[in-house]
């Protein structure tokens, strides 16, 4: 069954409206459908076919090459994070981190590489600006302008770790 505009029309959070507007881009139904999709699973992080596979399931029929821009201009007004899944080797986009003031996303992540599941660290933030501050303020004496940090780090959770620590070795 098509989905209808009105299915797609679910509110966007104002942080995400803004950084929309600024970027000159329009709320389209295309549009609305993948904020849609990183909005209702804000952790979840999607390549591009997934992305395109779940709109397809839900009805709407969009271009792959336009899905693709579409996903590429959310990432630079900072409405999705765009990071490198090493094992696939695909990009993968996620809902940016809003803090309150709409800054940008800036909190450092950790991604399992066993299960690929993904942890914002949102107590690291402080430190983490002020790092960045310092790379920034470097990148500057340097005369070059740095626009975006993304920090990422990789390992094993804590789940995966439990779920190996019990596994029968022969």
């Amino acid at each position: 069954m098509p989905i209808s505009e009105r299915q797609m029309a679910a509110p966007m959070p104002p942080g995400i409206q803004v950084r929309i507007a600024e970027a000159g881009l329009r709320r389209t139904l295309a549009t609305r459908a993948v904020v849609g999709l990183f909005v209702a699973s804000p952790q979840r992080g999607l390549n591009h076919a997934q992305a395109h596979g779940l709109l397809t399931a839900r009805g709407l029929k969009i271009n792959r090459v336009t899905l693709y821009r579409l996903l590429e201009r959310l990432s630079a007004c900072g409405v999705l994070s765009r990071y490198s899944d090493d094992i696939e080797r695909t990009w993968c986009f996620r809902l940016a981190n809003f803090d309150r003031d709409n800054s940008s996303n800036s909190a450092p992540s950790f991604e399992c590489d066993t299960c690929h599941q993904q942890f914002r660290l949102a107590n690291a933030l402080a430190p983490t600006q002020a790092a960045a501050f310092q790379l920034y303020r470097v990148l500057a004496e340097l005369g070059h302008q740095g626009l975006r940090m993304d920090i990422e780090i990789h390992g094993t959770c804590a789940g995966c770790i439990q779920m190996s620590d019990g596994d029968v070795k022969l």
